[in-house]
Protein backbone atom coordinates (compact mmCIF):
# COMPACT_ATOMS: atom_id res chain seq x y z
CA UNK A 1 0.00 0.00 0.00
CA UNK A 2 1.30 3.31 -0.72
CA UNK A 3 2.47 5.28 1.89
CA UNK A 4 -0.17 8.82 2.83
CA UNK A 5 2.09 11.97 2.92
CA UNK A 6 0.29 14.64 4.63
CA UNK A 7 0.22 18.40 2.88
CA UNK A 8 0.26 21.87 4.56
CA UNK A 9 -0.88 24.68 3.50
CA UNK A 10 1.21 28.24 3.37
CA UNK A 11 -0.62 29.73 6.33
CA UNK A 12 0.38 26.16 8.70
CA UNK A 13 4.05 27.00 7.40
CA UNK A 14 4.26 30.45 7.84
CA UNK A 15 2.64 29.96 12.06
CA UNK A 16 5.10 26.91 12.34
CA UNK A 17 8.33 29.35 11.37
CA UNK A 18 6.85 31.91 13.63
CA UNK A 19 6.35 29.28 16.83
CA UNK A 20 10.33 28.26 16.67
CA UNK A 21 10.79 32.18 18.14
CA UNK A 22 8.18 31.31 20.15
CA UNK A 23 9.30 28.24 21.94
CA UNK A 24 12.91 29.23 21.55
CA UNK A 25 14.32 25.84 20.08
CA UNK A 26 13.33 24.58 16.85
CA UNK A 27 12.88 20.94 18.47
CA UNK A 28 10.64 22.45 21.07
CA UNK A 29 8.27 23.88 18.00
CA UNK A 30 8.47 20.64 15.98
CA UNK A 31 7.36 18.21 19.25
CA UNK A 32 3.78 21.10 19.97
CA UNK A 33 3.26 20.50 16.12
CA UNK A 34 3.66 17.03 15.97
CA UNK A 35 6.06 17.44 12.64
CA UNK A 36 9.47 16.45 12.53
CA UNK A 37 12.25 18.97 13.21
CA UNK A 38 14.23 18.53 10.23
CA UNK A 39 11.04 19.47 8.06
CA UNK A 40 10.67 22.54 10.08
CA UNK A 41 14.15 23.67 9.75
CA UNK A 42 13.94 23.36 5.75
CA UNK A 43 10.49 25.48 5.77
CA UNK A 44 12.68 28.11 8.39
CA UNK A 45 15.61 28.17 5.94
CA UNK A 46 13.23 28.91 3.08
CA UNK A 47 11.06 31.87 5.00
CA UNK A 48 14.28 33.45 5.61
CA UNK A 49 15.39 33.57 2.18
CA UNK A 50 12.20 34.14 0.33
CA UNK A 51 9.91 35.72 3.11
CA UNK A 52 6.34 35.95 2.42
CA UNK A 53 7.05 35.00 -1.33
CA UNK A 54 7.72 31.35 0.26
CA UNK A 55 5.44 28.21 0.10
CA UNK A 56 3.58 28.99 -3.37
CA UNK A 57 2.41 25.73 -4.10
CA UNK A 58 3.07 22.88 -6.01
CA UNK A 59 3.37 24.29 -9.33
CA UNK A 60 4.40 27.97 -8.44
CA UNK A 61 8.16 29.41 -8.48
CA UNK A 62 9.24 31.35 -5.19
CA UNK A 63 10.51 34.78 -5.43
CA UNK A 64 11.31 37.15 -2.40
CA UNK A 65 8.96 40.02 -2.44
CA UNK A 66 11.13 42.84 -3.07
CA UNK A 67 11.78 40.87 -6.38
CA UNK A 68 7.94 40.76 -7.27
CA UNK A 69 8.12 42.56 -10.31
CA UNK A 70 11.38 41.13 -11.99
CA UNK A 71 9.59 37.67 -11.35
CA UNK A 72 6.53 39.26 -13.49
CA UNK A 73 8.50 40.36 -16.08
CA UNK A 74 10.57 36.52 -16.72
CA UNK A 75 7.03 34.80 -16.09
CA UNK A 76 5.65 36.92 -19.08
CA UNK A 77 8.51 36.69 -21.00
CA UNK A 78 8.63 33.07 -20.56
CA UNK A 79 4.82 32.63 -21.44
CA UNK A 80 5.33 34.67 -24.80
CA UNK A 81 8.15 32.27 -25.73
CA UNK A 82 6.01 29.23 -25.23
CA UNK A 83 3.06 31.10 -27.03
CA UNK A 84 5.32 31.91 -30.05
CA UNK A 85 6.98 28.37 -29.66
CA UNK A 86 3.59 26.65 -29.89
CA UNK A 87 2.32 29.13 -32.74
CA UNK A 88 5.01 28.56 -34.86
CA UNK A 89 4.82 24.59 -34.85
CA UNK A 90 1.14 24.48 -35.39
CA UNK A 91 1.57 27.54 -37.92
CA UNK A 92 1.29 24.88 -40.89
CA UNK A 93 -1.92 23.84 -38.92
CA UNK A 94 -3.59 26.71 -38.60
CA UNK A 95 -5.72 27.45 -41.69
CA UNK A 96 -6.57 23.58 -41.57
CA UNK A 97 -9.40 24.13 -40.15
CA UNK A 98 -10.03 22.85 -35.74
CA UNK A 99 -9.70 19.28 -36.68
CA UNK A 100 -6.09 19.39 -38.49
CA UNK A 101 -5.09 21.96 -34.96
CA UNK A 102 -6.74 19.07 -32.68
CA UNK A 103 -4.49 16.48 -34.22
CA UNK A 104 -1.65 18.96 -33.45
CA UNK A 105 -2.97 19.13 -30.06
CA UNK A 106 -2.88 15.36 -29.45
CA UNK A 107 0.88 15.15 -31.31
CA UNK A 108 2.14 17.44 -28.52
CA UNK A 109 0.24 16.21 -25.77
CA UNK A 110 3.50 15.72 -23.78
CA UNK A 111 5.31 19.05 -24.82
CA UNK A 112 2.93 21.66 -23.49
CA UNK A 113 -0.55 21.99 -21.43
CA UNK A 114 -3.50 20.97 -23.83
CA UNK A 115 -5.24 23.62 -21.18
CA UNK A 116 -2.31 26.05 -23.03
CA UNK A 117 -2.44 25.24 -26.66
CA UNK A 118 -6.23 25.43 -26.44
CA UNK A 119 -5.78 28.63 -25.15
CA UNK A 120 -3.18 29.69 -27.92
CA UNK A 121 -4.94 28.18 -30.59
CA UNK A 122 -8.19 29.46 -29.66
CA UNK A 123 -9.97 25.71 -29.52
CA UNK A 124 -12.52 25.15 -27.11
CA UNK A 125 -10.48 22.98 -24.11
CA UNK A 126 -13.96 20.82 -23.97
CA UNK A 127 -14.30 20.59 -27.78
CA UNK A 128 -10.79 19.02 -28.61
CA UNK A 129 -11.51 16.26 -25.26
CA UNK A 130 -14.94 15.64 -26.71
CA UNK A 131 -13.21 14.99 -30.30
CA UNK A 132 -10.87 13.17 -28.91
CA UNK A 133 -12.98 10.58 -27.09
CA UNK A 134 -15.86 10.58 -29.76
CA UNK A 135 -13.69 10.56 -32.95
CA UNK A 136 -14.87 13.23 -35.86
CA UNK A 137 -18.15 13.05 -37.15
CA UNK A 138 -19.93 11.96 -40.30
CA UNK A 139 -20.77 16.48 -41.02
CA UNK A 140 -16.65 17.34 -39.84
CA UNK A 141 -15.34 14.57 -42.17
CA UNK A 142 -17.94 15.95 -45.41
CA UNK A 143 -16.42 19.55 -44.28
CA UNK A 144 -13.17 18.61 -44.02
CA UNK A 145 -13.06 16.84 -47.64
CA UNK A 146 -15.11 19.78 -49.08
CA UNK A 147 -11.89 22.61 -47.67
CA UNK A 148 -9.66 20.29 -49.31
CA UNK A 149 -11.15 19.58 -52.68
CA UNK A 150 -11.66 24.15 -51.78
CA UNK A 151 -8.30 24.55 -51.60
CA UNK A 152 -6.61 22.42 -54.67
CA UNK A 153 -9.25 24.20 -56.59
CA UNK A 154 -7.68 27.75 -55.21
CA UNK A 155 -4.04 26.80 -55.75
CA UNK A 156 -4.57 25.07 -58.99
CA UNK A 157 -5.89 28.22 -60.38
CA UNK A 158 -2.63 29.74 -58.88
CA UNK A 159 -4.37 31.66 -56.16
CA UNK A 160 -6.50 34.30 -58.96
CA UNK A 161 -9.97 32.44 -59.07
CA UNK A 162 -12.22 34.34 -56.79
CA UNK A 163 -15.75 33.15 -54.90
CA UNK A 164 -17.46 33.33 -57.46
CA UNK A 165 -15.47 31.27 -60.08
CA UNK A 166 -14.39 28.60 -57.38
CA UNK A 167 -18.17 28.37 -56.21
CA UNK A 168 -18.63 27.62 -60.02
CA UNK A 169 -15.66 25.00 -60.03
CA UNK A 170 -17.02 23.42 -57.06
CA UNK A 171 -20.67 22.61 -58.56
CA UNK A 172 -18.82 20.69 -61.26
CA UNK A 173 -17.55 18.44 -58.60
CA UNK A 174 -21.14 17.99 -57.76
CA UNK A 175 -21.36 20.45 -54.25
CA UNK A 176 -24.92 22.26 -53.40
CA UNK A 177 -23.24 25.57 -51.78
CA UNK A 178 -23.99 28.97 -52.59
CA UNK A 179 -21.19 31.99 -53.18
CA UNK A 180 -21.51 33.16 -49.54
CA UNK A 181 -20.32 29.87 -47.93
CA UNK A 182 -17.16 29.62 -50.13
CA UNK A 183 -16.43 32.98 -49.16
CA UNK A 184 -17.41 31.95 -45.69
CA UNK A 185 -14.80 29.18 -45.86
CA UNK A 186 -12.25 30.93 -47.93
CA UNK A 187 -11.89 33.65 -45.06
CA UNK A 188 -11.31 30.84 -42.60
CA UNK A 189 -8.65 28.90 -44.44
CA UNK A 190 -6.94 32.42 -45.58
CA UNK A 191 -7.29 31.66 -49.14
CA UNK A 192 -7.22 35.37 -50.43
CA UNK A 193 -7.28 36.21 -54.26
CA UNK A 194 -4.37 37.96 -56.10
CA UNK A 195 -5.62 41.76 -55.96
CA UNK A 196 -5.67 43.72 -59.71
CA UNK A 197 -2.65 46.24 -60.23
CA UNK A 198 -3.00 49.48 -61.82
CA UNK A 199 -0.55 49.47 -64.96
CA UNK A 200 -0.35 53.16 -67.21
CA UNK A 201 -2.02 53.49 -70.90
CA UNK A 202 0.24 53.16 -73.82
CA UNK A 203 -2.02 54.51 -76.44
CA UNK A 204 -0.08 57.20 -78.64
CA UNK A 205 -3.03 58.93 -80.14
CA UNK A 206 -1.69 62.18 -80.88
CA UNK A 207 -1.15 61.73 -84.65
CA UNK A 208 -2.28 63.03 -88.23
CA UNK A 209 -3.39 59.12 -89.45
CA UNK A 210 -7.10 58.49 -90.63
CA UNK A 211 -9.20 57.17 -87.31
CA UNK A 212 -12.10 55.51 -88.40
CA UNK A 213 -15.66 55.95 -86.74
CA UNK A 214 -16.66 53.38 -83.80
CA UNK A 215 -18.65 51.14 -85.72
CA UNK A 216 -18.50 48.23 -83.27
CA UNK A 217 -20.19 50.62 -80.71
CA UNK A 218 -19.63 48.02 -77.70
CA UNK A 219 -22.06 45.54 -79.02
CA UNK A 220 -18.99 42.68 -77.66
CA UNK A 221 -22.27 40.23 -78.23
CA UNK A 222 -21.71 38.37 -81.47
CA UNK A 223 -23.07 35.26 -82.79
CA UNK A 224 -20.36 33.53 -84.83
CA UNK A 225 -16.81 33.15 -85.27
CA UNK A 226 -14.87 35.98 -86.95
CA UNK A 227 -17.14 38.68 -87.27
CA UNK A 228 -15.42 40.65 -85.08
CA UNK A 229 -11.84 40.77 -83.85
CA UNK A 230 -10.36 43.38 -80.92
CA UNK A 231 -7.00 44.25 -80.52
CA UNK A 232 -4.80 45.91 -78.01
CA UNK A 233 -0.97 46.69 -76.70
CA UNK A 234 0.26 46.42 -73.62
CA UNK A 235 3.61 47.35 -71.90
CA UNK A 236 5.13 44.44 -69.89
CA UNK A 237 8.45 45.71 -67.97
CA UNK A 238 11.24 43.25 -67.26
CA UNK A 239 14.71 43.63 -65.46
CA UNK A 240 16.15 45.36 -69.00
CA UNK A 241 13.28 47.87 -70.06
CA UNK A 242 10.18 47.00 -71.43
CA UNK A 243 8.32 44.75 -73.61
CA UNK A 244 5.26 45.15 -75.76
CA UNK A 245 2.47 42.85 -76.14
CA UNK A 246 -0.09 42.89 -78.98
CA UNK A 247 -2.88 40.42 -78.85
CA UNK A 248 -6.20 39.92 -81.04
CA UNK A 249 -8.74 38.45 -80.02
CA UNK A 250 -12.01 36.79 -81.05
CA UNK A 251 -14.94 37.97 -79.48
CA UNK A 252 -17.37 35.21 -80.06
CA UNK A 253 -15.23 32.44 -77.98
CA UNK A 254 -12.94 34.98 -76.65
CA UNK A 255 -9.93 33.61 -77.61
CA UNK A 256 -6.53 35.44 -78.35
CA UNK A 257 -5.90 34.38 -81.99
CA UNK A 258 -3.09 36.24 -82.87
CA UNK A 259 -0.77 38.23 -80.46
CA UNK A 260 3.42 39.62 -80.26
CA UNK A 261 5.77 40.49 -77.67
CA UNK A 262 8.51 43.30 -79.44
CA UNK A 263 10.72 45.55 -77.53
CA UNK A 264 9.52 48.38 -79.21
CA UNK A 265 5.76 50.08 -79.96
CA UNK A 266 7.06 50.02 -84.04
CA UNK A 267 3.95 48.37 -86.05
CA UNK A 268 6.55 45.67 -87.61
CA UNK A 269 7.05 44.81 -83.85
CA UNK A 270 3.45 44.83 -82.65
CA UNK A 271 0.37 45.11 -84.58
CA UNK A 272 1.14 44.01 -88.01
CA UNK A 273 3.21 40.49 -86.81
CA UNK A 274 0.25 39.83 -84.46
CA UNK A 275 -2.36 40.65 -87.55
CA UNK A 276 -0.42 37.87 -89.71
CA UNK A 277 -0.90 35.42 -86.89
CA UNK A 278 -4.77 35.59 -86.38
CA UNK A 279 -5.41 35.17 -90.22
CA UNK A 280 -2.87 32.12 -89.95
CA UNK A 281 -4.68 30.41 -87.23
CA UNK A 282 -8.21 31.56 -88.38
CA UNK A 283 -10.20 32.13 -91.59
CA UNK A 284 -12.01 35.33 -91.78
CA UNK A 285 -14.40 36.19 -94.37
CA UNK A 286 -14.49 40.00 -96.12
CA UNK A 287 -16.52 42.77 -93.89
CA UNK A 288 -14.89 41.40 -90.45
CA UNK A 289 -14.84 44.10 -87.99
CA UNK A 290 -11.58 44.85 -86.56
CA UNK A 291 -11.71 46.63 -83.66
CA UNK A 292 -8.61 48.81 -81.71
CA UNK A 293 -8.16 52.02 -80.00
CA UNK A 294 -6.64 54.96 -82.14
CA UNK A 295 -3.12 54.38 -81.57
CA UNK A 296 -0.47 55.00 -84.41
CA UNK A 297 0.57 51.10 -84.40
CA UNK A 298 -3.68 50.57 -85.91
CA UNK A 299 -3.43 54.01 -87.71
CA UNK A 300 -0.48 53.77 -89.65
CA UNK A 301 -0.40 53.60 -93.60
CA UNK A 302 1.32 49.94 -93.43
CA UNK A 303 -1.07 48.08 -91.08
CA UNK A 304 -4.38 50.24 -92.86
CA UNK A 305 -2.61 48.55 -95.75
CA UNK A 306 -2.56 45.45 -94.47
CA UNK A 307 -6.10 45.34 -93.44
CA UNK A 308 -7.39 46.52 -96.82
CA UNK A 309 -5.60 43.50 -98.28
CA UNK A 310 -8.02 40.79 -96.02
CA UNK A 311 -10.76 43.31 -96.86
CA UNK A 312 -11.86 44.16 -93.39
CA UNK A 313 -13.47 46.95 -91.79
CA UNK A 314 -11.77 49.06 -89.27
CA UNK A 315 -13.57 50.38 -86.10
CA UNK A 316 -11.32 52.60 -83.61
CA UNK A 317 -12.61 53.43 -79.61
CA UNK A 318 -13.76 57.16 -79.44
CA UNK A 319 -10.73 59.41 -77.42
CA UNK A 320 -10.47 58.28 -73.98
CA UNK A 321 -12.93 55.82 -74.01
CA UNK A 322 -11.21 52.53 -72.79
CA UNK A 323 -14.73 50.70 -72.65
CA UNK A 324 -15.45 50.82 -75.73
CA UNK A 325 -12.01 48.27 -76.31
CA UNK A 326 -13.84 46.50 -72.61
CA UNK A 327 -12.71 43.13 -73.86
CA UNK A 328 -9.16 43.65 -74.58
CA UNK A 329 -8.51 45.54 -71.66
CA UNK A 330 -10.27 43.02 -69.23
CA UNK A 331 -7.74 40.61 -70.44
CA UNK A 332 -5.21 42.29 -70.10
CA UNK A 333 -6.21 43.23 -66.59
CA UNK A 334 -6.44 39.24 -66.33
CA UNK A 335 -2.75 38.87 -67.52
CA UNK A 336 -1.59 41.40 -65.18
CA UNK A 337 -3.58 40.32 -62.00
CA UNK A 338 -2.95 36.31 -62.92
CA UNK A 339 0.82 36.45 -64.55
CA UNK A 340 2.62 39.58 -63.02
CA UNK A 341 4.71 38.66 -59.61
CA UNK A 342 2.62 40.39 -57.09
CA UNK A 343 5.54 41.22 -55.17
CA UNK A 344 7.09 43.42 -57.56
CA UNK A 345 10.43 41.02 -58.40
CA UNK A 346 11.03 41.90 -62.27
CA UNK A 347 10.93 38.69 -64.78
CA UNK A 348 13.80 38.74 -67.69
CA UNK A 349 13.15 38.85 -71.23
CA UNK A 350 13.39 35.25 -71.65
CA UNK A 351 11.64 34.56 -68.68
CA UNK A 352 8.52 37.39 -69.75
CA UNK A 353 8.25 35.51 -73.33
CA UNK A 354 8.07 32.14 -71.61
CA UNK A 355 5.57 33.19 -69.01
CA UNK A 356 3.51 34.84 -71.51
CA UNK A 357 3.13 31.93 -74.15
CA UNK A 358 2.32 29.89 -71.31
CA UNK A 359 0.01 32.31 -69.84
CA UNK A 360 -2.27 32.27 -73.84
CA UNK A 361 -1.15 29.15 -75.09
CA UNK A 362 -1.31 26.86 -72.34
CA UNK A 363 -3.71 28.43 -69.70
CA UNK A 364 -6.09 31.35 -70.65
CA UNK A 365 -6.67 29.37 -74.17
CA UNK A 366 -7.53 26.42 -72.83
CA UNK A 367 -7.72 25.76 -69.40
CA UNK A 368 -9.49 29.14 -68.13
CA UNK A 369 -12.41 29.53 -67.18
CA UNK A 370 -14.40 32.45 -68.27
CA UNK A 371 -17.66 33.86 -67.28
CA UNK A 372 -18.72 35.00 -70.49
CA UNK A 373 -18.78 31.56 -72.16
CA UNK A 374 -21.14 30.70 -69.37
CA UNK A 375 -18.33 29.79 -67.06
CA UNK A 376 -16.88 27.44 -70.10
CA UNK A 377 -13.62 27.48 -71.18
CA UNK A 378 -12.83 28.19 -74.77
CA UNK A 379 -11.90 24.40 -75.24
CA UNK A 380 -15.61 23.46 -73.99
CA UNK A 381 -17.44 25.78 -75.95
CA UNK A 382 -15.98 25.46 -79.36
CA UNK A 383 -16.37 22.05 -78.73
CA UNK A 384 -20.26 22.41 -77.96
CA UNK A 385 -20.31 24.57 -81.10
CA UNK A 386 -19.19 22.13 -83.12
CA UNK A 387 -21.68 19.40 -81.94
CA UNK A 388 -24.30 21.88 -82.61
CA UNK A 389 -23.15 22.84 -86.00
CA UNK A 390 -20.91 20.15 -87.52
CA UNK A 391 -17.93 22.73 -88.05
CA UNK A 392 -14.63 22.90 -86.19
CA UNK A 393 -12.49 26.20 -85.39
Amino acid sequence: MAKIYKRYDRIFKERAVGLIDEKNTLQAAADELGIRSSMLCRWRKEYQKFGQGSFPGIGYDRYHPDDHKVFNLKKKLNEAALRYEILKKASPYLYQGNLMIYEFIRENERSYSILKMCSILEVGYGRYHRWKKNGISLKQQQTALFKEDLKSIFFYFKKHYGRNKITKELHKLGYVICQERVSFYMRELGLRRIKKRKFKPTTASKHTYYTAPNILDRNFQVHSHSQVWASDITYLQTTKGFLYLTIIIDLYDRKIIGWNLGSSLAGKNTTLPALKMAAANRTAAEGLIFHSDRGVQYANRAFSKELSSYKFIKSMSRKGCSCDNAVSESFFSSLKRELIDPRNSLFTRRKMRQEIYEFIENWYNTKRIHTSLNNKTIEQFNNDYYLETGIRI
